[in-house]
């Protein structure tokens, strides 16, 4: 008797626990979290560099080639490729799914130091590099639009209240600016008007460059004390720099406004971006590796207002 309820009560246990674990494999299953795009680093950098004014062909022979020449060294890479346009450059580099990501940022970061002084003196800013991460995909798209707004007062709006005031919201990783419209003075110069006056397109740009610095103008220094002098001498906009003299000829001034044309303008004007058939600032949101997607989006609405 003994011998036979020992052979019957072992599979009952047996059962039991397999049911139990069944259920709790199940409701377990349900309660882990789920990520459409993981928090994964692929091996991925991309560099970009910017030279306004320059064309495709100097930007990849004066920019890109020196930048490609230095990133050739690193070890690990897999391939490269290099985009270059009006004014920029874009380089990709794909590693090596064994490369460390963070090594290899720092390796990226190692070469565009050594490249420096190989690149133009005329770009305002050195090359920037970012490492690319499906989890960095926006979250959320905002689109500006006005009727009566002129687009660079859209633009200031957009990158110096909206996007700053959402950047500090808890879950926001990052607010990128996109169709930017930035302020800006275009001088267009007349060939014509500078030959008549014997005045070259060196010394246009001479007398723009330092008719605008925002650098003091000097000091006075006596037995005690030294004091620095300060002239406002920012152009602010087309109408002060039409009125600006740039050179004399027999006696006479030559101003800006005599052999170009002023505008007031935006840094691009051959580049923007839509919605719905009007011209917009648009503003792409992304999260914080970990963060709630849905709590980050009902916190940037919640702001807007």
């Amino acid at each position: 008797m003994g011998f036979s309820r020992a052979f019957i009560e072992r599979p009952v246990m047996t059962t039991l626990i397999m049911a139990a674990m069944i259920i709790f494999g199940v409701f377990g299953y349900f309660q882990l979290p789920v990520s459409d795009l993981p928090n994964f680093d692929f091996p991925t950098i991309s560099v970009m560099a910017g030279l306004p004014g320059a064309d495709p062909e100097t930007m990849a022979s004066a920019v890109a080639s020196p930048l490609e020449n230095q990133f050739s060294t690193i070890n690990g890479i897999d391939t490269m490729t290099s985009s270059s346009g009006q004014g920029r450059t874009m380089i990709t580099i794909q590693f090596n799914l064994d490369r460390n990501i963070d090594a290899a940022a720092q390796d990226v970061q190692t070469a565009i130091s050594a490249a420096t002084r190989q690149l133009p003196r005329a770009m305002p800013s050195p090359p920037t590099f970012r490492k690319q991460n499906p989890a960095d995909l926006p979250i959320l798209y905002i689109a500006l639009t006005s009727d009566t707004m002129e687009p660079s007062k859209l633009d200031e709006y957009a990158e110096t209240l909206l996007a700053r005031q959402l950047s500090t919201i808890d879950g926001v990783a990052q607010v990128q600016v996109a169709g930017s419209a930035q302020y800006a003075v275009r001088i267009q110069a007349d060939p014509s008007a500078l030959a008549a006056r014997n005045i070259g397109f060196d010394t246009l740009v001479t007398a723009v460059s330092g008719a605008n610095v925002n650098q003091a103008t000097g000091a006075v220094n006596g037995g005690t004390k030294s004091a620095i002098i300060h002239a406002n001498g920012q152009l602010n906009n087309a109408a002060e720099f039409r009125r600006q003299i740039m050179a004399y000829r027999g006696g006479a001034p030559v101003r800006i406004g005599d052999v170009a044309t002023v505008l007031d303008s935006v840094n691009n004007p051959y580049a923007g971006s839509w919605y719905r058939g009007k011209p917009a600032i648009r503003l792409y949101i992304s999260r914080q590796p970990g963060s709630n997607t849905i709590k980050t989006i009902d916190a940037i609405k919640a702001v807007l207002p």
